[in-house]
């Protein structure tokens, strides 16, 4: 293996003749030169903390380099250092890693949360307010709830269907919040689609919010998307006004529910102050589950389109069974609701998690779970495997109940995340736990 493995030398090939080629085809070997890795069709893994420079300058120009003493020259790549900094694996995944978004640079982290923390971290400081969607992931809701209090940063949550929190009128408290404390509306953090209600966010309007406030108060809040439930496939936020774009690896993208991390993709002055972070912070994703992301990616779009394919027939199932209230599955909004234009505008498809409400509450819901033959009972999403989960005492535990029931996040609602088996089977499946529920 040559220490000199770093961008310089790496295979990049994005077109043939003129024909521009697909992230699904680029997935197979972009970024990868098998000749500096004794002629290895894969990459393998670089299980190893730290790097030889061939002598004392090359390292101090590498240090020089990824400690910011100096702007790297117009045809100098980075040298590898240190795996907390850098390591073959990784300058492999993030290039591929950003492919699907049309983004400058990707980084990955050891899990979705290290990555969400990590970008508000490098962007928020005391006397800062996040404008953030509601609901959000558990995770996301408590981190900005009580974590970041601690550090003098304030939250201010909106919604897209309770006028009394939208976000023109959540924009104005979180202004008046932050002149208050002498900080700036630093960050407008969106989940779209919402977890687990499928809620959609304009992206439009997000950009433009945060136009308006850079126009009014001098600095321009960076607009975050987590973009998990339907990236990188069913929806590209960079094209609709996002800077920053976020996701849990653990979930579609690794796809087979055996790893754990995140992944932040964007321009590269955006990310290095997030790059910089992660490396004082140590969030960086390891070798080897980097090289199991690379193994997923190649096969992502193949799961990601037949787990949507699935979730159609399913949502269709559920949306006439006699048991259930209501389905949040995207292609069911009605076309009079302004979310399905926000849906038209900037999705590519639905997805295929989704939440859906029965008849009755927890008592029932428990009753559903407990008698999957097919499904499993677990929570996360995105593999092959179909999942279900009942978010109200589950994945959004952490969230006060009154919130939770603020924004529909009901005990008689169940998340399935729709896996690649076949689809009649997690039908029959659904029937016959269903059909516990006393109409």
């Amino acid at each position: 293996m040559s220490s000199s493995y770093s961008a310089r030398s790496r295979y990049y090939k994005t077109e043939i003749n003129g024909h521009k080629l697909h992230p699904e085809t680029q997935m197979m070997s972009y970024g990868y030169d098998p000749s500096l890795s004794e002629g290895a069709l894969k990459p393998p893994v670089f299980h190893t903390s730290t790097f030889v420079f061939n002598n004392a300058a090359e390292g101090k120009a590498f240090f020089e380099v990824a400690y910011g003493k100096r702007e790297k020259g117009e045809d100098e790549d980075p040298g590898l250092i240190y795996s907390r900094i850098n390591n073959p694996n990784l300058e492999v995944l993030e290039d591929r890693l950003r492919l699907w978004d049309g983004a400058e640079k990707g980084l990955s982290f050891a899990s979705g949360m290290a990555a969400i923390s990590t970008s508000l971290l490098a962007y928020v400081r005391p006397g800062d307010v996040v404008l953030y969607s509601e609901p959000i992931y558990g995770g996301t809701e408590f981190l900005i709830r009580n974590i970041l209090p601690g550090f003098g940063v304030t939250g201010v949550g909106f919604t897209t269907w309770n006028e009394d929190r939208s976000l023109t009128i959540a924009t104005e408290e979180a202004k008046a919040i932050a002149k208050e404390n002498g900080g700036r509306v630093s960050v407008i953090l969106v989940e779209t689609p919402a977890n687990p209600t499928n809620c959609l966010i304009d992206l439009h309007e997000c950009r433009d919010t945060a136009l308006h406030i850079e126009q009014e108060l001098g600095h321009k809040p960076l607009v975050m998307v987590d973009n998990t439930f339907l990236g990188p496939l069913w929806q590209r936020p960079l094209e609709h006004g996002a800077d920053i774009v976020i996701y849990s690896l653990t979930k579609y993208v690794g796809g087979h529910s055996d790893l754990v991390a995140g992944g932040v993709v964007g321009s590269e002055s955006l990310l290095g102050p997030i790059a910089g972070f992660r490396t004082i912070l140590g969030t960086m994703c390891d070798p080897q589950t980097g090289w199991m992301i690379l193994r997923s990616l190649e096969t992502l779009k193949l799961r990601m389109t037949q787990s949507c394919e699935n979730a159609r027939v399913i949502a269709k199932f559920l949306n006439e069974h006699p048991a259930v209230e209501s389905v949040g599955h995207l292609e069911l909004i009605d076309p009079s609701d302004p979310a399905a234009q926000v849906y038209k505008q900037q999705c590519l498809g639905p997805g295929s998690t989704f939440a859906f409400d029965i008849k009755g509450g927890e008592a029932e819901a428990f009753k559903v779970l407990d008698a999957l033959k097919v499904i499993k009972l677990a929570v996360s999403l995105g593999g092959t495997e179909s999942l279900m989960e009942h978010p109200f005492t589950m994945t959004h535990a952490d969230v006060p109940n009154e919130v939770k029931n603020r924004l529909g996040v009901t005990e008689s609602m169940l998340r399935i995340s729709v896996g690649i088996e076949n689809a009649q089977d997690l039908i029959a499946d659904l029937n016959q736990a269903l059909s516990l529920i006393e109409l």
